[in-house]
């Protein structure tokens, strides 16, 4: 039964990479290429490979690009966490003659693959019965192909998904560590902080009405100490080199989307600012219909959130989501939330739970359409998250 499942999940895995490669192959048809990023000249178009595959290191993939290549020698470059290029950049030095670019696809695809076995074992921790609906919801969503892209995506959810496996495990030194590797990854892996202290207070079961109980309890979780690591390594790093320890923050503005790197934009600002956007910006430009999708996964997310807290879904699953999904929109923005929401794993659980198969089918189909449309657009190099 278990090699039988996890066939399934691997000839799913094929049909979507494959299906993302002709998407990227036919929209070379269609759309001319319009980088809005740099680097493009420097890294993709000179690599001699086809177009269609190099289209999935566009945007940050050029920047993580430049990391493996030069280091942190490019300026605002600090924006982006070490791991993930410094292992691309480990294993391309092992294998000299293999690109940067084919390591860095293939290890996001394989991370993402593990990811998938990964998600199975863990939603069959909770004896959930429609694991096989939440797979088919993950990999469907309108922008995992981010997945397969050379982007944090994959290795960060493998990492997120490790963690809390082990803490479920009851293995706690394994998923603190992990936790380490994933706030070395992306700024968000600092979040399974109290995700893991929940989940830590949930398996010892203390009282909630008791604070001091809580508080010295909480301290014994290895994960207060260990997970931090990676973040504290990186701003040990940064303050050393380049005299900010916080210049992954204060670098965020520069790389456009009206990002504040030093001021709290409340949710509620936020939201009347796109309403600003798309009363004011002509309907149907790309503006438009980028901030309309931007606004529209931030509020499913949320919804789908409560149902998932209403449906009972693991509470420390729900706090590393609802961090994940809300901190972000304090810069005053909601720029690359359909990437951000799409590491909220409870909400595929969620969907996963919907009774009727027809509306199930119906939402499936509806992402199928809206992924195939992002990726084309990702692949000739238009902003899309």
């Amino acid at each position: 039964m278990k090699n039988r499942s996890n066939l399934i999940i691997l000839s799913i895995f094929l049909i979507w990479r494959t299906a993302l490669f002709v998407i990227s192959f036919i929209s070379l048809k269609y759309f001319p290429f319009q980088p809005r990023f740099p680097y493009s000249d420097i890294f993709l178009i000179p690599s001699g490979f086809p177009k269609f595959l190099w289209s999935f290191a566009n945007f940050d993939g050029v920047h993580y690009l430049t990391i493996i290549n030069h280091g942190y020698s490019a300026q605002y470059t600090q924006v982006f966490f070490p791991f993930y290029p410094y292992l691309i950049r480990i294993i391309s030095s092992t294998f000299y003659y293999v690109s940067p670019i084919v390591v860095g696809i293939g290890l996001s695809n394989i991370f993402f693959l593990l990811s998938l076995f990964l998600f199975n074992k863990l939603i069959n921790l909770d004896n959930i019965k429609n694991a096989f609906w939440a797979i088919i919801f993950l990999i469907s969503f309108p922008t995992s192909f981010y997945f397969g892209s050379l982007y944090t995506e994959s290795l960060f959810f493998l990492l997120v998904l490790s963690s809390f496996y082990f803490a479920r495990k009851n293995k706690w030194l394994a998923a603190s560590f992990l936790g380490t590797l994933a706030s070395m990854t992306r700024l968000n892996g600092i979040f399974l902080l109290p995700s893991l202290l929940v989940e830590w207070l949930l398996q010892k079961k203390v009282p909630q009405t008791k604070i001091s109980n809580l508080m010295k309890e909480a301290l014994k979780c290895p994960a207060l100490y260990i997970v931090p690591l990676g973040l504290l390594i990186y701003m040990a790093y940064l303050q050393l080199t380049f005299h900010d320890a916080l210049y992954f923050w204060h670098a965020q503005p520069v790389f456009g989307a009206e990002r504040s790197g030093s001021q709290i934009v409340l949710l509620h600002q936020v939201f009347y600012r796109y309403y600003k956007i798309l009363t004011t910006v002509q309907f149907g430009s790309e503006v438009f219909f980028i901030s309309f999708l931007e606004c529209f996964f931030t509020i499913v997310s949320i919804l789908c959130l409560i149902g998932a807290y209403r449906k009972k879904i693991r509470l420390s699953y729900l706090v590393f989501s609802v961090f994940s999904i809300l901190i972000p929109t304090l810069t005053g923005t909601l720029s690359s939330m359909p990437r951000y929401v799409l590491l909220a794993f409870p909400i595929y659980v969620y969907l996963s739970s919907i009774k009727s198969a027809l509306l199930k089918m119906i939402i499936i189909a509806l992402s199928l359409i809206l992924l195939t449309v992002l990726t084309s657009l990702f692949a000739r190099g238009h902003w899309v998250a």
